[in-house]
């Protein structure tokens, strides 16, 4: 799987969110600084809301920001049978006969994105298959603990 394709994806989604996003902090700062949304009493807290929206809104858009940080400065190498899975590496795994990929990145995990339609599963080092992955190589076994069931894995390649 080409890793600079997947970033491209990553990156795609990232910005189609930031305009989405900045588009709604937007209309939240408008809406709460208009005539419209000043308090008629001391239990109307609609332009008090609308203030507090804008501002999760627009905290929500740095965050991306920085995601899109992260992934312009990815160092994207390759990687080899010997070496170990760290910040950067896509690994596939198997899992009852399943195969699935996993893209590990420092921050900014919980996405899945598709590379020429194969589901890639974003994660981070903090996430418990991140934890996991971590250090291991090619042709390892680990297990991995969700919602009280442990799974074995195996790594089937590291990129």
């Amino acid at each position: 799987m080409d890793k600079k394709k997947l970033i491209a994806e990553i990156e795609n989604y990232l910005n189609e969110e930031l305009i989405t996003i900045t588009a709604s902090a937007k209309s939240a700062y408008e809406a709460a600084t208009h005539p419209d949304s000043r308090a008629e009493d001391q239990y109307d807290t609609r332009g008090l809301e609308a203030s507090y929206l804008a501002g999760a809104q627009a905290e929500r858009a740095s965050e991306i920001k920085r995601q899109l940080l992260i992934y312009k400065y990815l160092p994207v190498r390759a990687f080899g049978d010997n070496d170990v899975i760290c910040p950067g590496a896509l690994a596939e795994l198997e899992l009852n006969g399943k195969r699935a990929f996993y893209f590990l990145v420092p921050q900014g995990g919980g996405l899945i994105t598709q590379v020429d339609g194969v589901p890639v599963q974003v994660i981070t080092p903090h996430s418990p298959m991140g934890e996991a992955l971590l250090g291991r190589k090619t042709g390892d076994l680990l297990d991995v603990e969700i919602r009280d069931t442990v799974r074995e894995y195996r790594v089937i390649s590291v990129s």
